[in-house]
């Protein structure tokens, strides 16, 4: 049977619908955008147009899919970030809008033309190093993580966006295999921060994503509390860590952040000022 831009979205909307999906319309205009190789636009404008069959089996497995849990970013594959579109699989973190605290502070520490070095302990799909050195081409970059199969898509990202020549990649956990005398102007980081214990009531879409990329320990601090203790080792005197950390975990991390070796800047808010991202400083003396 034939079927139109505009049923077969509204089908698919009903389904999302009653499998718990926000925004239904929007998330099966999406999925049939990605699959027509469209726009929005072009599917209000041509509503009547008819599907061939492996576009209407296609997208009918995609909602299938969707209705499941599976988060609309696995199912196209791509997500928005920092004004880039980058490539994210099972294998990485979505990337997400509070994450671009972290962006946002480096550019204002860090002018046009500045050359400096950083490390992005936990890289994932590199969208953090990827826009920082989108925006600053003269900065360089050590993109760290532990999956393998992360610092691929990262690298596929990186030559998306041109800045290979820029970006050298390392497997490991935090700075296992740096050398001891490697050190930066800044370390950036979206550090697994969720409590074990809370796994299980995150979002359906949310247990979608690589668990080691979430958990943390019992209090989601372990990987945070490992930063803060490597992190002076490999940072020059005066050079920055920012990190993001997760919601009710200011008060917790300002209890860790040592004096005499850290200078706290700033503690940063989300859209919803929630306070998301803290800016350190290593003393000059430390």
């Amino acid at each position: 049977m034939d079927v139109s831009i505009a049923t077969a979205v509204n089908e698919a909307a009903e389904k999302l619908r009653a499998h718990g999906v926000g925004e239904p319309r929007l998330e099966a205009a999406l999925l049939l955008s990605h699959i027509i190789g469209c726009d929005r636009a072009f599917l209000i404008a041509h509503d009547n147009r008819i599907l061939s069959l492996e576009q209407s089996e296609t997208f009918a497995a995609s909602v299938s899919r969707r209705a499941a849990g599976q988060p609309l970013q696995y199912i196209t594959g791509h997500q928005e970030f920092f004004k880039l579109d980058f490539e994210v699989t099972p294998d990485v973190l979505i990337p997400r809008p509070e994450t671009e605290l972290i962006v946002e502070a480096v550019l204002e520490l860090f002018p046009r033309n500045t050359d400096f070095t950083f490390a992005d302990v936990g890289t994932g799909s590199g969208c953090i190093a990827i826009s920082i050195l989108h925006e600053r081409r003269q900065a360089r970059a050590l993109a760290i993580d532990r999956s393998e199969r992360a610092l691929k898509v990262a690298e596929k990202n990186a030559a998306r966006h041109q800045v290979t020549d820029q970006m050298r990649l390392v497997q490991a956990d935090l700075f296992r295999r740096l050398p001891q005398q490697e050190a930066f102007n800044l370390i950036v980081s979206n550090p697994p921060y969720v409590p074990d214990g809370e796994l299980s009531s995150l979002q359906r879409e949310v247990q979608h994503e690589p668990r080691p990329a979430l958990a943390a320990g019992a209090d989601g601090l372990d990987v945070i509390r490992r930063l803060l203790d490597q992190s002076p080792r490999h940072l020059h005197r005066g050079g920055y860590l920012i990190f993001e950390f997760g919601i009710n975990q200011d008060k917790a991390i300002g209890e860790l952040v040592t004096g005499t070796v850290w200078e706290l800047i700033e503690m940063r808010r989300d859209l919803q000022h929630i306070p998301r991202t803290i800016i350190l400083r290593r003393n000059a003396n430390c």
